[in-house]
């Protein structure tokens, strides 16, 4: 027995993961092309538009927000599809987009169990290091009918969220059989706001690092995107 599997990529750190025949939704990102986002500090303006449109979308299942607060893995459109939903994200990501009681505030290597579209599924957040000061997490997710693969470890899909790569990944192999690894890729950097004489700081693994993961997780498939 093994999941199954299909993604459909929309744009940047955004899939739809039909896993089982439940539909899992990737931080969610839906503005089109022009679109522009400005601070003090730094503006983001997106090239493409997405694949699929809001009104376009499948019916969506559950919500795996790796972080709320940067606008390219949580727009405004995207936030329309957190309501109702089973949504899973950080602790603080769930504080502030409170009140919604679907959405769960996750620490690392932390468990839930839950029904969804009548199926039941394991979530379980992933350590990651993004930007400095601000939480980020990526996910487990496996279930009882998964089955088990390499050494009697129990089958999962691991979407790594925002991160570079960190040692304490290398866990995972020890508890999961990994079937398909999703990873945020993208080598993006980000200005160092304390000392902006300091270079530059990594935020998002580059194709070595990716590669590095998906050898020290055993996982069977690699799936880069963002």
């Amino acid at each position: 027995m093994t999941p199954s599997l299909q993604v459909i990529h929309i744009g940047t750190a955004t899939a739809i993961l039909d896993i089982n025949g439940v539909n899992f939704l990737t931080d969610p990102f839906f503005s089109p092309a022009g679109t522009s986002w400005s601070d003090e500090r730094i503006t983001l303006t997106v090239s493409d538009d997405p694949a699929l449109k809001l009104d376009q979308l499948p019916v969506i299942d559950a919500v795996l927000l790796s972080h709320e607060d940067h606008f390219d893995n949580l727009d405004d459109l995207g936030r329309q599809l957190l309501n109702g939903r089973s949504v899973f994200t950080t602790a603080d990501g769930a504080k502030n987009l409170a009140p919604r009681p679907t959405v769960h505030g996750m620490k690392p290597w932390e468990k839930i169990n839950i029904t969804i579209a009548g199926k039941k599924f394991e979530v379980i957040a992933t350590p990651t290091q993004h930007v400095p000061g601000m939480e980020c997490t990526g996910f487990i997710v496996t279930g009882e009918d998964f089955g088990h693969g390499r050494d009697s470890l129990p089958n999962a899909i691991y979407f790594s969220g925002d991160t570079v790569y960190i040692e304490e990944l290398k866990n995972i192999a020890n508890r999961y059989h990994i079937k398909a690894a999703i990873m945020n890729l993208g080598n993006a950097h980000a200005p160092n706001f304390a000392d902006m004489t300091a270079p530059p700081f990594q935020i998002t693994m580059d194709g070595q690092s990716a590669a590095r993961l998906f050898r020290d997780i055993k996982a069977g498939v690699l799936i880069p995107m963002h």
